[in-house]
């Protein structure tokens, strides 16, 4: 558009919707607030008007797509090889990024902005703008190496007697199992904080640390004895979602169908 044309339009965009939707700033211009809160569902609708005017979708084969898809290296490490090996096959032309874990919030974010394709995580089920696949259920069971003083006599004073490897993508140090050891008046010492369950084998063989991990997380050629947690911890669901806007994304669903199965049929350890 020329600028005379683009001045016009944005008038006519001030009146619909009473807003000066840009304002000058330093130098430069700026969406106001009203502007800023029109972007996501403007994005959604212009994805349906897309989607009544484009061709027919073509076979999987042709599609040349990269799909951002933001998880934790749980279980990030057990799926990427296995879905990157059925793309192959069915959808060649589909790259994936595995984008940084910040937390869930931040990953229903970046689904509703637009940063982010799918997500894993645990989702509640009140999500206006998401479709959410269930995937699994998960529970919690208590790892250190064979070795360790706790193995012989395992109990709950034995357990918290020791340091404790937590893992959170936010530097956090508390979690689910802080809250219900709290509630019996208890505590444990976490000793260390680190980024990624792949991580934690490691660290457990070669310290006398335990950690509470999700079941899946613990491979089972590690050299780790595991118990179940001494006191019940409550488990979570896994869920995997993405933006109403994206239901007619051809590639994008086929990339949900090919995750639904694969960690729906999960039996074994993940890492």
């Amino acid at each position: 558009m020329s600028q005379p044309a683009a001045s016009a339009a944005l008038q006519r965009c001030r009146y619909l919707f009473r807003d000066e939707l840009l304002e000058r700033g330093r130098g430069t211009m700026r969406l106001t607030p009203k502007a800023e809160a029109l972007r996501a569902p403007l994005k959604s609708l212009l994805a349906d008007v897309i989607g009544l005017v484009d061709p027919p979708q073509p076979p999987l084969s042709d599609i040349r797509q990269t799909l951002r898809i933001t998880m934790a290296d749980y279980p990030a490490i057990f799926m990427i090889g296995s879905l990157l090996s059925s793309l192959q096959a069915t959808a060649p032309g589909i790259d994936v990024t595995v984008q940084p874990w910040h937390g869930a919030e931040a990953a229903k974010e970046a689904l509703v902005s637009g940063a982010s394709d799918l997500a894993l995580s645990v989702f509640p089920p009140a999500e206006d703008d998401l479709y959410r696949q269930h995937l699994l259920d998960e529970h919690y069971i208590v790892a250190m190496r064979a070795e360790h003083p706790a193995a012989t006599k395992f109990t709950l004073e034995e357990w918290l007697a020791w340091p404790h490897i937590f893992v959170s993508g936010r530097g956090e140090n508390r979690g689910a199992l802080d809250a219900v050891l709290a509630e019996r008046g208890l505590s444990r010492r976490v000793g260390v904080v680190v980024p990624a369950f792949g991580l934690v084998p490691e660290l457990l063989r070669g310290t006398n640390m335990v950690a509470m991990l999700p079941s899946h997380c613990v491979p089972s050629e590690a050299g780790l004895i595991t118990f179940s947690p001494p006191i019940s911890v409550p488990g979570f669901s896994l869920h995997l979602a993405w933006h109403k806007r994206r239901t007619g994304d051809v590639g994008l669903q086929h990339v949900v169908e090919l995750l639904c199965k694969m960690l729906s049929d999960a039996s074994e350890p993940f890492l």
